[in-house]
Formats: C-alpha cells, structure tokens, sequence
C-alpha cells in the first residue's frame, strides 16, 4: 500500500479555488438540498431498501448510454425513473414494494452488467458509476441539478402534506381520502431524480451515505418532520462540502471521505441517544 495516499498537501488552499472544486462545491449544494429533504420521506415510508436499489436499476441505464454515446446521467435518470413507476405502481403496500423492488433491483443489476461487458468504454466507466466521482462534476450537470432542486420544491410545495400524512400513516391517511397510490408513485418518480443527480458524488454503492444517513441521524436530533429535514440537509452538505476539503488536504478519494463523514455524524448521534436513555 502506498504510504503517501493520506500525505498532507501543503497546496491544498490552491486546489479548492480550481474551477473544478467550486463546482463540486455547488453541486454538493444542490444535492445536500435534494437528498436532505427526501431522505426523510424515505425513513417514513420505510423505503430505504427502494432508494437504494434504485440506484442499481440504474446502472444498466449509466451503462447502456456509454454503449450509445450518450451522457450517463441521461441513460441513469431513465432507468431509475422506469425502475420507480414499475415499484410504485406493483407496491402499493410495504411488503409488496419489497417483492417488487428486488424483482426489478435484480434483472436490472443483470442488465447492467450484460451492457459493460458488450462495451470496454462501459467496463471502464464501471467504477466512477459505482463509487461517484463529484470532482468531473460539469457545469451542464450544474444547471441540470438546479432546475431539479427548483422542481423538486415546486412539487412538494403542491403535495407535501398529503405525502407526509400518507408517509406517517398510510392506512388513516388512505380512510381519510388520501390517494396513497398516488403518492406512492409521486414518492418513487421523485426519489429516482434524488438518486440520479446524487450518484455522480458517491457512485450507486454508497448512495446510502447522502440520503438515508443523515436523514436517519436527523430523525434522532429533530423532533418535527420539517425541522428534520433542515437538519438532514445540513448534515449532507457539511459531509459533502466537508469530504472536498478534506480530500484536498490530504488526497484520497473524495466519496470515501463523504460517507465517512455521514456514518461519524450518524454515530455520534447515537451514541448520546443511548446515553442519554441511560
């Protein structure tokens, strides 16, 4: 192993005014925001196994676009959201959401899979798909995940209660008139844009560190939905923002850093809750 991966950088201030840095600091933004609110949705409607697997349903689509020549975020964002409508639509409940999402988590994991082996450019893309790679974040990708952030608000401004409510409690909120279908399919759309513009920073095996963890450490800390969702936000953006900073420090890649971040929040969070139960 080499000795001088952690080695400080004494240039490190240089290197966080590059041009590529402020945009992976912007794009840490936008994503913070997106993954902090939704995050919380996720934990209520105990759709964390969904969220993660929908970044694999992804992967055929990452894979299949460097096949065609097309961006990756196009082909991820495709799949992903095909991948959403058919869970939301076959899981109306939890247990069936779970059936579902591994039906389609598994042919299209062997999809992905299929399509890198019929391409060396897809093999070799393989990697920053799985792990992320924020640092080649383009200013197109920029634009693209401020006009979802914009969107994203728009809509939950429009169905935030009647999502929450089906969130917290499905079955009353389903006597009470609430179209849960509908919400479920809404919930599944959204959380596919959330994992397509949250991949390029952590990659589809550590998805979990930006979207469930630390709305599951701000679950612990905040006491009301929204405040939790503030909290969750805030938690992501300082690991995202924090793992650039480190990163340039001390070189090493920087999702490893990020989700290392996310856990130690998480960690510490839980350690005081237990303590103070005691």
């Amino acid at each position: 192993m080499d000795g001088t991966v952690f080695a400080f950088d004494p240039d490190w201030v240089s290197t966080l005014s590059a041009p590529f840095m402020t945009n992976a600091f912007i794009a840490g933004l936008c994503i913070a925001l997106a993954a902090g609110m939704m995050g919380y949705f996720t934990i209520a409607r105990h759709s964390t196994f969904a969220a993660h697997a929908l970044a694999h349903i992804g992967l055929p689509g990452a894979t299949g676009a460097v096949l065609l020549g097309l961006p990756v975020s196009a082909g991820l964002g495709v799949f992903a959201l095909g991948g959403a409508l058919v869970i939301g639509a076959l899981g109306k409940k939890a247990s069936q959401r779970e059936i579902a999402t591994g039906t389609v988590l598994a042919f299209a994991t062997g999809l992905g899979l299929f399509f890198a082996r019929m391409s060396s450019s897809a093999s070799q893309q393989m990697q920053s798909i799985l792990f992320g790679s924020i640092l080649t974040i383009t200013d197109g990708q920029i634009i693209g995940f401020a006009i979802f952030d914009v969107l994203l608000l728009a809509v939950l401004a429009v169905i935030y209660r009647p999502l929450l409510f089906s969130s917290l409690d499905e079955q009353v909120a389903q006597a009470k008139g609430v179209p849960v279908g509908f919400m479920n399919i809404c919930f599944m759309a959204i959380m596919a844009g959330v994992i397509t513009i949250a991949v390029p920073a952590v990659g589809t095996l550590l998805i979990f560190a930006l979207v469930i963890t630390p709305a599951a450490t701000a679950n612990i800390i905040a006491r009301s939905p929204f405040k939790a969702m503030v909290v969750a936000t805030v938690i992501c953006l300082i690991s995202i923002w924090g793992g650039l900073v480190l990163s340039a420090m001390f070189p090493a890649p920087p999702s490893f850093i990020i989700v290392t971040i996310s856990t130690l929040f998480w960690a510490i969070a839980k350690a005081v809750e237990s303590f103070r139960r005691k």
